[in-house]
């Protein structure tokens, strides 16, 4: 009888220990959540124009700009939004195809290539996860304030500029009237201004002929997705009008 009762408590401890292995397999592997950025700065994705299926759903993939300049390539933006994302960058993609290489009428420059960008306002979770060997950095989404999400677009080149400027303590956004003598100025500043309203007029759903104006005087020209329009973030709303006298 002692010989049966210990084989009766081994039987038990051993179904104990494989029940515990099954479903320690059948338990996913995840990362803890991180949070990069600063809780007071803004942060961007920039989608490169690839996507991916993560979460039963196709989301889009691009780079983080962190307030401090740091890039993060292989992020995925997934929750909220991603959806938006993904066709407002197909119809920007769609209207470069269509003006790049034009000339503007006001300033007789060839128009560039025009990229759309989404900024965060504080602190962005992140999860690591691997995707068939590849390491991504997946945003979740659905655990950031809607309020804390705007769209905006700009000449490639001066998205990074544009995030610095943004966490620089006294930049304010502003828009160009119509008579502005930006318009006519010579170089990517001038071109992108007008260009803005182009894509305005031709079927972005966003608004055109906006400036972000730093302490030294320097403008970045840009315009807002209406789409995603972060109320917590003021640079999507500029009130004020910039006036330059050249």
């Amino acid at each position: 009888m002692g010989a049966l009762k210990y084989v009766v408590i081994g039987a038990v401890v051993v179904a104990a220990i494989v029940i515990a292995l099954v479903l320690l397999l059948q338990t996913p592997h995840r990362v803890p959540v991180q949070y990069f950025g600063s809780p007071s700065g803004y942060e961007a994705f920039v989608p490169n124009g690839q996507t991916i299926s993560y979460n039963g759903q196709t989301d889009p993939v691009g780079d983080l700009i962190l307030n401090n300049g740091t890039t993060i390539q292989n992020v995925i933006w997934d929750g909220q939004d991603a959806g938006i994302i993904i066709v407002d960058h197909i119809g920007i993609g769609q209207l470069n195809g269509e003006w790049v290489g034009r000339t503007d009428p006001i300033n007789y420059q060839p128009y560039v290539p025009l990229q759309d960008f989404y900024v965060i306002k504080g602190q962005v979770p992140v999860e690591q996860v691997t995707i068939n060997g590849q390491t991504y950095y997946v945003i979740d989404a659905n655990n950031i304030n809607p309020a804390d999400i705007a769209g905006f677009y700009t000449y490639p080149g001066f998205i990074r500029d544009f995030i610095a400027a943004i966490n620089m303590q006294g930049t304010y956004a502003a828009v160009l009237p119509g008579n502005s003598p930006v318009f006519q100025w010579e170089n990517l500043t001038g071109t992108v201004a007008y260009q803005t309203i182009k894509y305005e007029q031709y079927g972005l759903n966003a608004s055109g002929r906006a400036v972000l104006v730093l302490p030294n005087g320097n403008i970045i020209t840009y315009g807002t997705i209406d789409s995603l329009s972060g109320t917590d973030i003021p640079f999507d709303f500029p009130q004020q009008v910039y006036n330059s006298s050249s």
